[in-house]
């Protein structure tokens, strides 16, 4: 398995927010690894994620909004796990992306088959889709029942946020291993 590709934290197949806060990872050695980094992969997340739909291309400005709101739900995230107040512009910012979700069923008309209700997501509206999705996902992850088991990875230099179930610290078993090889490690040399 590369280093890159760790198999999702725990809760992320619950909460594609989670997923999408850790889609930029921070790993051992000084690396650094972002699936938004750039427009191509930044399609192929939202595409792999059932944001987006197949062929859809993403501009850089489209893919630094995501990453933008990625900074902002990873801050409401160690906020929460901290126990400290949010930054207001990190709420201002999920906020923003949660009024970008259509609400209202809107009457369209097929010449077929007459009239239909549906909420607008045309092609040009896949980021808003995409942005509000996320948003709202993020506000039920810190919202929700699973709020208290929020938790980051306790393996350095992992950056990855999970939910705990049990007494489980680490968002994969390479963390885990990791962390207790550390733990040896400090426990055979001299101080």
């Amino acid at each position: 398995m590369a280093e890159h590709a760790l198999p999702p934290a725990p809760g992320a197949e619950r909460y594609v927010a989670l997923d999408f806060a850790n889609s930029a990872l921070a790993l051992p050695n000084g690396q650094f690894v972002d699936h938004l980094g750039t427009p191509t992969a930044t399609a192929a997340w939202l595409r792999e994620h059932g944001l987006a739909p197949p062929g859809v291309e993403v501009s850089e400005m489209c893919a630094a909004q995501l990453r933008s709101l990625r900074e902002h739900l990873r801050s409401l995230c160690a906020a929460r796990v901290d126990g400290v107040p949010a930054l207001p512009t990190a709420l201002s910012a999920v906020n923003d992306a949660l009024s970008r979700a259509a609400t209202a069923e809107l009457l369209h008309w097929d010449d077929t088959t007459g009239p239909y209700r549906a909420i607008p997501c045309p092609t040009n509206e896949i980021l808003a889709h995409a942005l509000a999705t996320l948003a709202a996902n993020g506000a039920d992850l810190l919202t929700g029942p699973d709020a208290e088991r929020l938790a980051r990875c306790g393996s350095a230099p992992c950056n990855r946020f999970l939910l705990r179930h049990g007494r489980r610290h680490w968002c994969c078993t390479r963390c885990g291993d990791r962390a207790r090889a550390a733990r040896a490690y400090s426990r055979r040399t001299p101080s």
